[in-house]
């Protein structure tokens, strides 16, 4: 490890290991670094990912796709089961992966490019000169050392301290943070092609449960609830178990894994002097499903080229990389502030508007409409509804 380089990535994530890969196939001089032990672990999602957006990133290999599904069942409180296509639901449906060979291999992809790679390294705080990001201070096996850096790049993750130490307000509210329990289990008698979420306050009050098949029998089997809903005896795990009980009571647990995903609307600004944040700590991910590999790699993609250009212009400004966010919005992030409205609605609403969803979903042809076009038959279908959904055409 050197005590300079062009670029600083703090996280070994998907969002960072794609951002190193480009940086350094460009030429860059680029250090990421990775704070636990293993690349992948622990894994904190139900690991699915659209096609569409995977190809554009890397062709899939049988080492790290579980599972190819076609769409998903949604369970409405009273049971009623909503099919739709992966054409529809596209971000979360597709593949079910094994993150912990997945992330392995992207960041032999980066290191391939040239980008070096360090784990059980971890950020301290950061380096500043005139009020610009210049670098980080290192702890690597006890030792901290200041690595100096034209930029860098925060792939932290939900916990993102780059941010907050580089002057972003990363504050997530109760309300904007999912607590989420997770169990990969065996025995799971679940069909292979399809995902399943589960909805209901006797399920999970302002979340959702589900299983993602992974193939033989086992599934990632688990449950979000948002900050605001979790406390004493209410907790994602205690309705975890409650969930399993009543339906997977058969299968046996393998591992677990208990996290946090920002369900908030994306950052005011993920941008400073010499800083830029991408993935999960640039609160990227989607407000209502949670799902955040898609987003995570496109913004690492962005924020590579953007930094490759500003460098070569000598402008590392937070008003150059102001082309960062309008990649990223322009993409995914108006769609994830539309959702961030949608999530609003659903959690204000009970089992028996859930209900009425469901049913006016049955025999819908979700393949021939988009999602606001969903939404707009939705509130048509449903007067009740009418008016806490119009806002979201306007």
């Amino acid at each position: 490890m050197k005590d300079r380089y062009d670029v600083l990535i703090i996280g070994g994530g998907p969002a960072g290991s794609i951002c190193a890969k480009t940086c350094a196939k460009q030429g860059l001089d680029v250090l990421m670094v990775e704070k636990r032990q293993e690349i992948g672990v622990p894994v904190r999602c139900a690991e699915g990912i659209g096609k569409e957006s995977l190809h554009r990133f890397i062709e899939p290999d049988k080492k790290w796709i579980c599972t190819e599904v076609t769409g998903a069942n949604i369970f409405a409180p009273d049971g009623t089961v909503v099919t739709m296509s992966e054409e529809f639901l596209g971000g979360e449906v597709g593949y079910v992966l094994e993150r912990k060979i997945f992330d392995r291999v992207l960041v032999h992809r980066a290191i391939d490019a040239g980008a070096e790679a360090m784990v059980k390294t971890s950020a301290t705080g950061i380096l500043r000169s005139n009020g610009a990001v210049t670098g980080a201070k290192i702890r690597h096996m006890g030792d901290i050392q200041d690595i100096g850096a034209d930029v860098v790049i925060g792939a932290d993750g939900v916990e993102s301290k780059v941010g907050r130490w580089g002057g972003i307000d990363t504050t997530l509210k109760p309300i904007d943070i999912d607590s989420c329990a997770q169990f990969l289990m065996t025995g799971v008698d679940a069909d292979p092609e399809y995902i399943r979420f589960y909805l209901g306050t006797e399920v999970a009050q302002g979340g959702y449960a589900w299983i993602f098949p992974k193939g033989d029998g086992c599934a990632n089997v688990g449950l979000g609830i948002p900050g605001s809903e979790s406390g004493d005896k209410r907790r994602a795990y205690d309705h975890l178990l409650k969930f399993v009980k009543k339906f997977v009571p058969e299968a046996k647990v393998l591992e677990m894994i208990f996290g946090g995903v920002p369900i908030s609307a994306p950052l005011n600004t993920t941008v400073g002097d010499g800083l830029i944040l991408v993935g999960d700590a640039a609160r990227f991910s989607d407000p209502v499903t949670g799902g955040g590999i898609a987003n995570a790699m496109k913004s690492g993609e962005y924020a590579g080229n953007i930094v490759v250009n500003a460098l070569s212009e000598g402008d590392i400004s937070a008003e150059r990389f102001k082309e960062y966010e309008k990649l990223c919005y322009d993409d995914f992030g108006k769609t994830n502030a539309l959702m961030y409205k949608v999530k609003g609605i659903f959690m204000e609403w009970g089992d028996e508007e859930l209900n009425s969803l469901a049913h006016s979903l049955e025999d819908l042809n979700v393949t021939e409409i988009t999602g606001t076009g969903l939404l707009k038959k939705l509130a048509k279908e449903n007067p009740k509804l009418l008016n806490s959904l119009k806002g979201l055409f306007s």
